[in-house]
């Protein structure tokens, strides 16, 4: 009798999932939220690697090999200057907010994975083959995509290839399985208090709670984690709601440069010494060759302003601060570029890890508010904020915005 797929006291038999709550109602309405924002998680995501300007350069691209999948990249703008701050807080924190959502999904539809037989048709192989993508992949972005926020990252690889590709994976199972389920889902919506299919138990336990109450709950849940996320998307009070967040509370420290701090000097092993005034020169080269600046010479070029946030992929920003330094287009034009300024790489005093050399596109060399900064809020830099002198563009991700420069070389890439 054990060996019966109808045993109840197996996962194989409908018996075995007692649970009222479950239903096409209930699934229905997950899988609404679930479609909206998985969509957008998915556009935001591909923007966010879009910003990157991963074609632009070797050093912008942890996908090298992404072929076909690049089909949309293009120049990302430096307009508006919040651009990069809007789109990764809203990834970040819509992601950490469905969590509850996709759970309480993957519950209510947990006896489709253990129904028998396998496959009674060839439409249902291909759906239950999506549906072990879906769920496997969904888990898997899910999982690596918090893991990234919460600077605990311990899968083997870079996080940046690995969450590309499985976003790829899992949003083509997303799709497939909407369109295989689309005619069931249009007739659920049609006779959503019937609860007439194979997810509704024969044998139902008594309940403890309605499918509306259940909502409910997975409702309060991903409020809950966006009211305790949102806010480190934002400086001020507000990162002091971000419990849940590195990068939540308070600031970490306080005057002008008491900012938030992804990688510090000490842990990008900057040397001071190599860092002093006396001893720090910026390499520029271009055009017409090479010439060599020192702190003191930056600090009498012509000196400008920029209010700009710094963004980061894990979802944090700060409010907009206030830079003080020479313009890269001024930069340009000392070696050669005086009215077409080109893309620049640009090379850091930290020799280890990742970025510690990006690539800017002439757009972003050419903006006005870009700036190699001396100086934030009236103030020289920290050792920890980048001195003594660091990049900062409007728009750009927190780690094209370089900190230590040593070297920038003007030239098409």
């Amino acid at each position: 009798m054990r060996d019966d797929p109808r045993d109840p006291r197996l996962p194989t038999s409908p018996g075995f999932w007692r649970s009222p709550l479950r239903g096409p109602w209930f699934t229905s309405v997950l899988g609404l939220v679930l479609l909206a924002g998985i969509t957008v998680l998915f556009v935001t995501g591909l923007l966010s690697y879009a910003a990157y300007n991963p074609d632009l350069s070797p050093v912008n691209d942890k996908t090298p090999d992404k072929g076909l999948l690049g089909f949309y990249l293009f120049a990302w703008p430096t307009n508006p200057h919040w651009l990069y701050r809007l789109n990764q807080g809203v990834h970040v924190t819509l992601g950490i907010t469905l969590i509850p959502v996709l759970l309480a999904k993957l519950w209510s539809v947990v006896p489709r994975l253990f129904a028998l037989p396998p496959a009674r048709s060839l439409a249902h192989a291909l759906e239950r083959v999506s549906l072990l993508l879906l769920v496997g992949g969904g888990l898997f972005e899910f999982v690596t995509g918090v893991l990234n926020v919460q600077l605990d990252y311990v899968f083997p690889g870079s996080f940046y290839p690995l969450h590309f590709y499985g976003a790829w994976v899992f949003f083509a199972a997303f799709v497939a399985h909407a369109l295989l389920k689309a005619p069931t889902a249009l007739r659920n919506l049609r006779q959503l208090r019937e609860e007439k299919n194979d997810l509704v138990s024969p044998r139902p336990a008594e309940p403890t709670i309605t499918r509306r109450g259940a909502l409910w709950f997975v409702g309060g849940g991903s409020l809950l984690l966006f009211a305790t996320t949102v806010g480190q998307n934002f400086g001020g009070p507000l990162r002091r709601t971000a419990l849940l967040a590195p990068h939540g509370g308070g600031e970490p420290g306080s005057g002008p440069n008491g900012f938030q701090i992804n990688k510090t000097a000490a842990y990008a092993r900057i040397d001071p010494a190599e860092a002093a005034e006396d001893a720090w020169r910026l390499v520029v080269t271009g055009r017409t060759g090479t010439i060599r600046l020192s702190r003191t010479q930056l600090a009498e070029l012509p000196q400008h302003s920029s209010a700009l946030p710094i963004a980061c992929v894990e979802g944090w920003s700060t409010p907009d601060l206030w830079w003080r330094g020479v313009r890269l287009r001024d930069l340009a034009a000392l070696v050669g570029y005086e009215d077409d300024p080109p893309d620049v790489f640009v090379e850091s005093l930290q020799r280890h890890g990742a970025f510690r050399k990006a690539a800017l596109r002439a757009n972003q060399v050419a903006d006005p508010r870009s700036l190699l900064a001396l100086y934030v809020n009236g103030e020289e830099l920290s050792p920890d904020h980048g001195y003594p002198a660091r990049i900062i563009v409007p728009a750009a991700p927190g780690v094209l915005n370089t900190k230590w420069v040593a070297r920038m070389t003007f030239g098409d890439l």
